[in-house]
């Protein structure tokens, strides 16, 4: 199958960032999935943003179309970069075009519900979602999940060679650095690399390393929503093309249910990335998360900060369970949450 990929290829759009999570996760998957077996062209527009006009990147876009005439055009769109009526105009011409959209759970009052119509299928990761999109006469739409790329992180689920006792690997936003503070005061030794972090980023293969050699990974879903003077002016104004934009009056009420919004605990790709590394998970409760892992069993839910210190001082003195649990966790990713996984379940419901 030949398959036009349009996504980020720079963290959130910036080079000097490294390569972006939907680049690593979602091309690279696209690429290698089923021995090679499909035809995958780059169309990263961010990079070509570099050296043209928003304009002439979209007709660039109608053009590669024309010219490659794809089975499917794969879109992962990050903000307002694909004009809506370059999407309709593909789809209009015949070929299927479908997006995976992302934060659904927050974003789709903002941006999903008015992207959406233009294509032939979409996918959410929200489970209340689907039911948006039905209500406003949108029925090609597909629940899937985040996984993890398991041709990227590939470790061996007998390693033992543990580096780090606790680690969390993620922007210091929200209340994480409250939680943090908590457990080192519980007197837990944690490391924490990310934005905000004494530690600071990691690269791609320095974020694998510390996923597989940790004894215990913390997955914090808490967001940095909620009502706070930096959401408040998110209302009001906001970002395009890193330039900020005065929003109309009349969607101010969807940027308010936005950010009330964002307080709700959903699952991210950090879940299955860590699992799939052979890392022993501490994950915060969100949004159907059960549905693809047992609790206790695959991985470790908490349910508050002193559930969470609790069941840290407990899995760092029970090697045994601690042990079980990642292995099942490790075993249960590969063979059931993998891009690859996800995408052969996708094409076959959009009838590819």
């Amino acid at each position: 199958m030949k398959i036009l990929y349009i996504g980020l290829k720079y963290d959130y759009g910036q080079e000097e960032r490294g390569y972006s999570f939907e680049h690593y996760n979602f091309y690279d998957s696209l690429v290698k999935m089923e021995n090679g077996r499909h035809n995958v062209i780059y169309f990263p527009f961010d990079e070509m943003l570099l050296t043209m006009t928003q304009l002439e990147m979209n007709q660039k876009l109608l053009e590669k179309v024309e010219e490659e005439k794809p089975d499917l055009c794969f879109f992962f769109l990050f903000t307002d970069e694909i004009y809506t009526n370059t999407i309709k105009k593909i789809t209009d011409s015949g070929v299927l075009t479908y997006n995976w959209f992302a934060d659904d759970h927050w974003r789709w009052s903002i941006f999903s519900k008015y992207y959406a119509p233009n294509f032939s299928w979409v996918s959410t990761t929200d489970s209340q979602a689907v039911e948006k999109y039905r209500n406003i006469g949108y029925n090609n739409v597909i629940k899937t999940q985040w996984a993890c790329n398991h041709f990227l992180y590939k470790k061996s689920v007998d390693n033992k060679d543990y580096k780090h006792e606790v680690s969390f690997v993620g922007a210091s936003h929200g209340n994480r650095k409250k939680i943090i503070a908590k457990i080192v005061k519980a007197g837990v030794k944690i490391d924490c690399y990310g934005a905000g972090w004494t530690k600071g980023r990691v690269n791609q293969e320095q974020m694998m390393e510390i996923f597989s050699s940790s004894k215990i990974n913390l997955n914090l879903t808490e967001s940095s929503g909620g009502i706070n003077i930096k959401n408040l002016i998110k209302i009001f104004i906001s970002k395009s093309q890193h330039k900020l934009k005065i929003n109309s009056p009349r969607y101010w009420l969807n940027y308010a249910r936005s950010m009330l919004a964002m307080r709700r605990k959903q699952i991210k790709g950090r879940t299955f990335e860590i699992a799939g590394c052979g890392g022993f998970l501490i994950s915060g409760e969100a949004d159907n998360v059960g549905d693809y892992y047992i609790p206790d069993k695959e991985i470790v839910l908490y349910s508050n900060e002193n559930d969470l210190l609790k069941k840290i001082k407990y899995y760092l003195t029970h090697d045994v369970q601690r042990e079980e649990i990642r292995i099942g966790g490790y075993k249960r990713t590969i063979s059931e949450h993998t891009y690859e996984n996800r995408f052969k379940e996708i094409f076959k419901q959009i009838g590819l």
